[in-house]
């Protein structure tokens, strides 16, 4: 029987090179954050090794990400970043994350990615690790 999904949190605190002139965060600057903590979930939680995936080649692609941007955060929010494997497929998984920030009662971002398993330099596909699909699967 499938266990629950792995999740993740991240915290990070709005500096001045996330914002614009405004002090609004930066869309690009939200993308980093979520790859910190999409990097950290699956390192930590999903299994994956760094130095396993230079020495084969084998990389998480990103190959969609959607975005809803629901309200800013600004210069000096603290924020909470949540990832979580939502679900998988043979040859392509999908993480979704949300951006709340310290003080506000409401999701800021909401993001999903579709990521691929990807042998590099070439870019060829690769299945999805087998005990993926025992832990994680439907």
């Amino acid at each position: 029987m499938p266990s629950e999904m792995p999740s993740f949190v991240t915290h990070e605190e709005v500096m001045f090179f996330d914002t614009d002139i405004g002090g609004v965060v930066h869309n690009i600057a939200y993308l980093r954050m979520i790859e910190t903590c999409r990097t950290k979930l699956a390192i930590e939680k999903m299994g994956m090794d760094l130095k396993a995936m230079a020495d084969t080649g084998i990389f998480p692609v990103v190959v969609r990400t959607e975005i809803d941007y629901k309200f800013p955060a600004t210069l000096g929010h603290k924020l909470r970043i949540e990832g979580r494997l939502e679900s998988l497929d043979r040859a392509k998984f999908f993480c979704t994350f949300e951006v709340y920030a310290e003080g506000l009662d409401r999701v800021l971002i909401q993001c999903r990615q579709t990521l691929a398993m990807v042998q590099m330099p070439g870019g060829r596909p690769q299945r999805l690790p087998a005990d993926w699909k025992e832990k994680w699967g439907d």
